[in-house]
């Protein structure tokens, strides 16, 4: 008989250890809770409301249906799409460009907090108070348009109104490069040092250090940024609504006059439209989660 054999058969039988509850998760019970009241419920009734008739309450296709082969609708769709692609793609191109001026373009030092700030509460400054702000600069009558006519230059006499799509653009950029700083700025600082040296003692020019190291680097998370500011612009709804009293036909303003009451009303076909929405934001949010997995392999 061996020794260890000697010492089991002596040995009492150890007992298992008992778990003791954690308390931890009572922290996450906010969070749970806002989870399900304004995520997962209000997901849940838009995919019951959808396929329930707003008058019988009978199970129907015809609301995605109609959804499917209205022009209207399909065009409302299509507007908000283009509009967020447009200011997604220059508020990305816009904020990286200042981003990346403020962080590694040699510039003093205050001049990041002043932008990190600036940028914190812009991208947060929307809705009827943005809306005012542009009407009052940017108006027929506003002030930026007056110091342009005075130069000998009338933007309306060209073309340019604030009320149309490009107008609207414009507004929504206001908010969409602000976010892209506060985005790309964790990734600009993921640059390390050392690969910008290495690429110089190798002989590398400071464009072929963008081509080959910082480029490939920096492109997953600056196309999730993109992805996000997306999915900002196309949910976006009372800048717009505050803007132009309606008259651009946004999926996010069709929603709204479909579940108001008016005469023109109808609920389920809101709420299909609404799920509609859903659906094109969930796709925008796995590509974002997917780019940002691939930035984090290079910035740890």
């Amino acid at each position: 008989m061996t020794v260890q054999n000697v010492v089991e058969q002596g040995a009492p039988q150890a007992r298992p250890a008992s778990r003791k509850l954690s308390w931890a998760w009572l922290g996450l019970t906010p969070f749970f809770i806002f989870t399900f009241l304004f995520l997962l419920y209000p997901a849940s009734t838009l995919g019951v409301r959808s396929f329930q008739d707003s008058r019988t309450h009978a199970f129907t296709f015809k609301y995605i249906v109609q959804l499917l082969h209205d022009p209207y609708l399909l065009g409302s769709y299509w507007i908000s799409i283009k509009i967020s692609v447009i200011t997604a793609l220059g508020g990305g191109l816009f904020g990286f460009l200042l981003a990346y001026s403020a962080i590694r373009g040699g510039l003093p030092k205050f001049m990041r907090s002043s932008l990190m700030t600036f940028c914190g509460v812009a991208s947060n400054f929307a809705g009827v108070p943005l809306a005012f702000a542009f009407i009052a600069l940017l108006s027929p009558s506003g002030e930026l348009t007056k110091v342009l006519i005075a130069l000998g230059f009338n933007p309306y006499h060209h073309g340019f109104t604030l009320y149309t799509f490009w107008g609207l653009s414009i507004v929504y950029m206001y908010f969409q490069f602000p976010l892209m700083v506060l985005i790309i700025t964790p990734a600009i600082d993921g640059l390390r040092r050392e690969w910008v040296e290495a690429a110089e003692n190798l002989g590398a020019s400071s464009f072929q250090y963008w081509r080959y190291v910082a480029f490939p680097i920096l492109l997953p998370a600056i196309l999730g940024a993109v992805v996000l500011l997306f999915g900002n612009s196309f949910g976006a709804f009372a800048t717009a609504q505050a803007l132009t009293g309606g008259q651009i036909n946004l999926v996010t303003i069709v929603v709204g006059s479909q579940l108001r009451g008016d005469i023109l009303s109808d609920p389920g076909l809101g709420y299909a439209l609404a799920l509609g929405m859903v659906v094109i934001m969930a796709f925008a949010i796995i590509a974002r989660a997917l780019l940002q997995q691939r930035t984090e392999r290079w910035l740890r």
